[in-house]
């Protein structure tokens, strides 16, 4: 699992972190005894645990988000990691805030950390949990996308991120054990705190 995000704590609280804020609150939920450790030959931060005999890895980034793919190839080639078994989890610009949906492959969609991963992987075919920020359009903002991204949410905004990211740790359990289907739609179907007319 790799939570996309920035290094530093000027950027904690930014919307582009919702991956980093959602491992945050998974691992506990895992494994409370697993933590995460800086890995410089990883450029990442990584926790492991074990979950239903099945190991389990956490990566968290430590370059900058356009430089995603860093990470993710590094332990992809010590683990010996297939891109179909690698899910990625990112801050999403098309879902409001509160909605979560699961994909396999795709685009970018413009998303810095998405498209190096992809690069370096040399290709898209690799799951994303994308998690809800809302687009300053929809939220009837005047911000241009970059500055909207490297800032935090408003209280009310983050609060449906955070009740959505509460809610996905059910699911994501039976996601990390092969049960990808019942995960998928029960996430579809359960973490949609903000319905959407589609």
């Amino acid at each position: 699992m790799v939570g996309l995000g920035n290094p530093g704590p000027e950027h904690e609280s930014d919307r582009h972190n919702a991956g980093f804020w959602c491992l945050d609150r998974l691992l506990p939920k895992l494994d409370p005894s697993a933590r995460f450790n800086h890995e410089a030959k990883f450029f990442a931060e990584l926790a492991t645990c074990r979950l239903e005999g099945k190991l389990v890895h956490l990566l968290k980034p430590m370059t900058w988000m356009n430089r995603s793919g860093q990470a993710v190839l590094a332990v992809c080639n010590f683990y010996k990691i297939l891109p179909q078994e690698i899910l990625v989890i990112h801050d999403e610009l098309d879902l409001l805030p509160g909605v979560v949906k699961i994909k396999f492959g795709g685009g970018s969609a413009g998303h810095n950390g998405l498209k190096d991963i992809s690069l370096r992987l040399g290709q898209p075919d690799y799951w994303r949990l994308r998690l809800g920020i809302g687009h300053p359009r929809s939220l009837k903002l005047a911000q241009e996308v970059g500055d909207f991204v490297l800032h935090r949410p408003a209280l009310e905004q983050f609060k449906l991120i955070e009740a959505a990211m509460q809610a996905l740790v059910p699911p994501m359990k039976e996601f990390l054990v092969g049960q990808r289907e019942s995960a998928i739609a029960r996430i579809h179907r359960g973490i949609n705190l903000l319905k959407e007319d589609a």
